[in-house]
């Protein structure tokens, strides 16, 4: 894991700077990974929605508590600390959730657009707590959701249900004030991000424990799927959500949130690579303009710092 890194405060600036852009990129590649693990829990399973999510997080929680265990971290929080963590597991689960019910009403390209608007409503609340984003970071938040619609392009008409458009932007609300809380709060500033992960997880794994429970019987995979769910678990889960917290804590909220252009552009490709999806010149113009932005946005923070 990365606590020693993301605790250490004496960290030279462009030495921080660097370790946050990677972090932020592993992030945004691990999340980009969930149409590999998690469309054959769906579709060839025939797994539930919750099912899945309550396996993925359970999984990943449990993981991570083993490895906490062998490392003799403390698993040890305040209650002021405690409540703070239980509200940055209820964003992360809410985003999870609205984000995957959102598909049933919407295409999932136009879901994955929507819920890239959480750049742009991390740099709003910023402002709101009076942090100002610079205008670099202001062009690149722009030019990577541009580039976002046109990796997400869609062909031949399509209906958008209402009801998955707000969802998907539920999630990108939700995920946004995760992100945020993780890199205001004082409170957790202190936890490393281990810790914070696991309760996170935790939090997840029995809402949607209790979820499906109340919708229907939580049943037990078939042995070959597995796999597919210890894949979901511990990367578009685990090691995202860590890198996310490390990145947050070492570059901010605002730049964190911008490298999570990855995502659709890691589930774009492994669309077209695994699953035989197009690949047209929307994505190419797509792909140009968001990893441009990123050149941009860490070239100018690199001559900053």
């Amino acid at each position: 894991m990365t606590d020693k890194v993301c605790s250490v405060s004496e960290l030279r600036p462009t030495r921080k700077a660097f370790l946050g852009y990677v972090a932020g990129i592993a992030a945004g590649v691990a999340y980009g990974l969930n149409p590999l693990f998690g469309v054959p829990l769906l579709t060839q399973f025939g797994l539930e929605v919750t099912t899945v999510l309550f396996y993925r997080y359970f999984i990943a929680a449990l993981c991570l508590g083993v490895w906490m265990v062998f490392r003799h971290l403390s698993f040890k929080v305040t209650w002021r600390q405690g409540w703070r963590l239980l509200c940055l597991g209820a964003f992360y689960t809410a985003s999870s959730l609205t984000l995957f019910l959102s598909y049933h009403y919407i295409p999932s390209g136009i879901a994955t657009t929507l819920v890239f608007l959480y750049p742009v409503i991390v740099a709003l609340i910023m402002v709101f707590l009076k942090v100002y984003p610079t205008w670099q970071v202001w062009l690149a938040i722009v030019l990577t959701f541009v580039g976002v619609v046109f990796l997400c392009q869609q062909t031949g008409d399509a209906h958008y249900h209402p009801l998955g458009l707000l969802l998907a932007f539920l999630s990108a609300v939700s995920y946004s004030f995760f992100i945020v809380v993780i890199n205001r709060s004082k409170t957790i500033r202190g936890i490393p991000s281990s810790v914070l992960t696991f309760y996170a997880l935790v939090v997840g794994a029995l809402f949607f424990f209790g979820y499906a429970a109340m919708t229907h019987p939580v049943v037990i995979p078939p042995r070959a799927a597995w796999g597919d769910l210890f894949g979901l678990a511990i990367c578009p889960t685990l090691v995202s959500t860590a890198a996310l917290a490390c990145a947050t804590r070492l570059i901010g909220a605002t730049k964190a949130s911008v490298l999570g252009v990855f995502e659709p552009v890691t589930a774009i490709a492994v669309g077209v690579v695994c699953m035989g999806e197009p690949f047209h010149r929307y994505i190419i113009v797509g792909l140009c303009l968001t990893m441009g932005a990123i050149i941009f946005m860490t070239l100018s923070e690199h001559r900053h710092a």
